[in-house]
């Protein structure tokens, strides 16, 4: 054998440690070199052949944006799932596809931005698609199963390394970059902290992106839970990639900082270590931390720790190591055996909402399937290119022939006539010597929005008529015969390019505006409206075309015709993920589009055995009374339409459960910015009122009982067990829910609340015997009275069933727990926001660099409620922390003001703090009650003996 000899620089040793061939390879750097490392883009250090790296590469449901690749579907339709084991399996996968596209292309990175693990509080969040369920608990499941087959199970070498997004309390996307979520400690702990916690915790996450929302007045980007946090719940060196643009947002359009130099040394000691900015440009960052380092506001030191971080994931990655990194001959792609995970992937998400006993459909079933997503395999931002693709109407034709499968989109088809006589034509794509159709009839994957060489729309007297797409809220798109969209180049020509609409901005959509007789063609990529002149069919900012819409038929007739014909109707409704919810764009409402609602409501009246499948990234409400059967699920890939179609036949029983609750109406729905869970009773964990569908909801085509419900505490874990047997006579999956609920708390709790989860496979007749291990701290709640977590003493309702809500079985069990203290507010005072209740009540930053402070939401009015505060023997006076102008006015047990504090002006400003004191005599346990007016903020209130 022959003997180890240690290479001369020592960061290329494989048998050092990590930790000490990044410290060596630090020593080497300079200055520049350190400073051209903290860009996403980092370029080569030749002189020690150190080789060019990137952070980020998009992998949310297969490799996005670098060409063909395997497509699973949507995040959230991988939570509905429920099903860690699977999506581990697709996170393998991906990082497999990663490793073989890396070895053609080394744009490709290892670094991998993904998975999203915000929590789904808002079901009108643009960017619903992309989490996994409003529940921490399984969401955190979900997305460390995803890690961890992005990670790889190497025990030393990671196949790619996962970063989590995004931190933190981010779930709006209006004014994404400008508004502050408002979170007090509670939900900060025991909701939006805690599903990045849990992923974590087990190891295999490299990293986070902060989001580009501010929470407590303050950019997640110079967040102190970064610090606080993030990095005291691992040994390992994560690795904070910023957001796109992120950096530069701090002070152009938050303007929390004057200078970048400012901002990007803040964000800098705050913890992000790669900063994503001007693209690949990376002057404009290096220049920033050149002049940060000059001006005094940062060491070399801060740059070596961000350095270091970096290089830590490099090495796991084996970069370093290339003859020992086991993942560097990886050539897995698109093989048959990731073809059928994605099918199956798919199948599991299918959810069963409601089934009267239409589903299954019958072998010999005459189908109609009709709608705007029944011919379509939908892609969104975050996807790859499809290699594969299968719609729910190939699926139908595919299983049960084309002869007993009737198809009608179901959409608008209409002439634009000029107000010279003539009609819109959409010339041949083939009239530019281009090929407009694949080997299998699919368009051309390179007619991309954009291209000026096919041929613009121009005008004659016959004229094409066009597909009216209308998404709702007025949004449509217009499709030529051979399925290409109308959509606008750089150069304003109207030209039918594209096979989908897509990209960052969306250049395919338009909306009709009635204009005397006839109507202007708006088109909202560019805000101008299509023209007619001369030189042809254009956008531009005068002379705009009015138009007279001629109907040759309406989507509605279509659809009632081919539902008349069948015997069971299938209506495909949803969305495309492009329009009216998505990225930069949240949704206004829950209901359906009404052009879609009319498509179900004149199937309905065609024929009363209509199915209603919503392929869609988000909850919508309807009434489902007289709908017989209803199915979700998520846009589910290349093999969408094969494992809807297997589901409707019976090959497959669904058992895919809902990852958020569906609500019956907007007026269910809290603000769109109002992130306190608890004081507005958001998600299944809170909500009062009757849900459309109840979170974890999702019916079969087999029937199960529970029984054998046991619990018993030991040391520091509850152990659960239950049974569960399927009594129906096929054999399907179900998933087992243990909920939680405290009997009689102190302070609001969840009504329900996740403990665990188990998707089971049972044969007929089959019993399967299901244990868990609760630690006790899941029993926790964060006590704001004493800063931590305590586990309550008293009575706990343990609920094993199918949902939230389908509860079969309950038992309860008694906790020792940690009785509750009063708050020792002589010796601590009161932190203003570790209130227990409050009304009208912002959380705002203390300071740039730390803390938090409340002031009135409104800049007017709000209050404050702090309950048992222990005076001890007596106090005689209290003193308050104040910046602004305003007052303060003080109360116990919800008597009269007993002080009312005041600054005497306005102070500079809003971290110019200044102590106003009174005297006031309580002694004993009150609870104190403070009224805030003006724009005032309030840090801190203290008392003196």
């Amino acid at each position: 054998m022959t003997a180890h000899t240690p290479p001369t620089e020592p960061f290329r040793d494989p048998q050092l440690p990590f930790a000490r061939r990044v410290d060596d390879v630090l020593g080497r750097l300079t200055l520049d070199e350190k400073i051209s490392f903290l860009h996403q883009f980092v370029p080569a250090v030749e002189r020690l052949a150190i080789a060019a790296f990137r952070t980020g590469q998009e992998a949310l449901h297969g490799v996005a944006w670098m060409g063909p690749a395997t497509v699973f579907p949507q995040a959230v339709g991988l939570g509905a799932t429920w099903n860690p084991d699977l999506v581990r399996r697709v996170g393998e996968a991906v990082s497999k596809e990663i490793r073989a596209m890396r070895s053609r292309d080394d744009r490709v990175g290892l670094n991998v931005w993904a998975p999203t693990v915000n929590l789904l509080r808002h079901p009108l969040w643009g960017r619903n698609e992309e989490g996994y369920s409003e529940d921490p608990k399984l969401t955190s499941a979900i997305a460390t199963a995803y890690t961890r087959g992005l990670r790889g199970d190497h025990p030393v070498y990671w196949r790619t390394a996962p970063v989590l997004k995004h931190w933190l309390a981010h779930n709006n996307e209006t004014d994404r970059s400008t508004t502050s979520s408002s979170v007090r400690p509670r939900v900060l702990h025991e909701y939006d902290l805690r599903a990045f916690r849990e992923t974590v915790e087990a190891g295999a996450v490299a990293g986070v992106m902060p989001a580009y929302n501010l929470v407590n007045g303050r950019p997640n980007h110079v967040s102190p839970h970064l610090r606080e946090h993030l990095r005291a719940w691992t040994e390992e060196e994560l690795l904070v990639c910023s957001d796109a643009g992120a950096p530069s947002n701090l002070v152009d359009c938050e303007h929390y900082f004057g200078t970048h130099e400012e901002a990007t040394a803040a964000a800098l000691r705050a913890g992000v270590d790669s900063f994503t900015d001007h693209g690949t440009d990376s002057t404009r960052i290096t220049g920033r931390l050149r002049g940060a380092l000059d001006r005094g506001l940062l060491k070399e030191e801060d740059l070596d720790t961000a350095v270091r971080r970096q290089l830590s994931v490099r090495f796991r990655l084996g970069e370093f190591d290339p003859e020992y990194d086991p993942h560097g001959a990886t050539g897995e792609f698109d093989t048959p055996a990731h073809r059928a995970l994605a099918q199956e992937a798919a199948e599991q998400a299918v959810v069963l909402l409601k089934n009267d006993g239409v589903l299954p459909l019958a072998p010999d079933t005459r189908v109609a399937v009709v709608g705007l997503l029944a011919d379509e395999c939908k892609l969104d931002w975050y996807s790859g290119t499809l290699i594969h693709r299968s719609t729910p109407l190939e699926g139908l034709y595919e299983r049960f022939g084309t002869e007993r499968v009737e198809f009608a989109e179901g959409v608008d088809r209409v002439r634009l006539k000029t107000s010279g006589g003539d009609f819109l034509h959409v010339p041949a794509a083939g009239d530019a010597g281009g090929r407009v159709r694949g080997a299998e009839g699919a368009l051309d994957p390179a007619l991309l929005a954009g291209r000026t060489d096919l041929p613009p729309v121009t005008t004659d007297v016959a004229g094409t008529e066009l597909a009216l797409v209308d998404w709702g809220e007025g949004v449509l798109t217009l499709r030529a015969p051979d399925g290409r969209y109308l959509s606008v180049a750089d150069d304003g020509r109207v030209r039918a390019s594209v096979d989908q609409p897509g990209g960052w901005v969306v250049q395919e959509t338009f909306r009709l505006e009635p204009h005397g007789d006839g109507h202007l063609l708006k088109h909202l990529g560019t805000g101008r409206h299509v023209c007619v002149s001369a030189d042809g069919v254009k956008v531009a900012d005068e002379d705009p075309e009015v138009f007279e819409l001629v109907v040759a038929e309406r989507g509605e007739q279509a659809v009632a015709r081919a539902a008349a014909a069948a015997d069971v109707v299938v209506v495909v409704a949803g969305n495309d993920p492009h329009i009216n919810g998505r990225e930069t764009e949240d949704r206004t409402t829950l209901r359906l589009p009404e052009h879609q609602e009319r498509l179900l409501r004149a199937a309905r009246a065609a024929n009363p055995a209509t199915v209603l499948t919503l392929v869609c990234a988000y909850p919508y409400a309807f009434d489902p009374a007289g709908l017989p059967a209803v199915l979700w699920t998520a846009h589910g890939g290349q093999a969408a339409g094969t494992a809807l179609a297997r589901v409707l036949a019976g090959d497959v029983s669904p058992a895919g459960r809902l990852p958020q609750t569906w609500y019956a109406d907007d007026a269910d729905l809290p603000g769109l910015l109002d992130y306190d869970v608890i004081g507005s009773r958001q998600t299944y964990l809170y909500f009062e009122g009757t849900p459309l569908f109840p979170f974890g909801h999702g019916l079969s085509y087999a029937s199960f009982s529970y029984g054998d419900l046991t619990a018993r505490a030991e040391e520091d874990t509850l152990h659960v067990s239950f049974s569960v047997t399927n009594t129906g006579d096929v054999t399907a999956d179900e998933v087992a829910q243990l909920y939680t609920r405290a009997v009689d708390p102190s302070v609001p709790r969840p009504r329900r609340e996740l403990l665990a989860h188990r998707r089971v496979t049972l044969a007929p007749g089959a019993t399967a015997g299901l244990s868990f291990e609760v630690p006790l701290r899941a029993f926790a709640f964060w006590d704001v009275a004493q800063d931590r977590w305590r586990v309550e003493p008293g009575g706990y309702e343990l609920l094993a069933g199918a949902s939230c809500e389908d509860v079969r079985l309950r038992t309860t069990v008694t906790l020792d727990g940690e009785p509750a203290v009063a708050r020792p507010v002589v010796a601590g005072g009161l932190t203003s926001a570790r209130f227990d209740e409050q009304s009208g009540i912002e959380i705002v930053d203390r300071t740039k660099e730390w803390g938090d402070a409340v002031t009135p939401a409104d800049g007017n009015r709000g209050e404050l409620l702090y309950r048992r505060c222990d005076f001890g023997h007596g106090v005689t006076g209290v003193t308050v922390e104040v910046a602004g102008e305003g007052s303060v006015e003080l109360s116990l047990d919800g008597g009269p003001a007993l002080a009312v504090l005041s600054p005497a002006a306005p102070t500079s400003g809003p971290y110019d703090y200044t102590s106003i004191s009174a005297p006031v005599v309580a002694s004993g346990v009150h609870d104190v009650r403070l009224r805030l007016r003006g724009p005032l903020r309030l840090a801190h209130v203290g008392f003196s003996g």
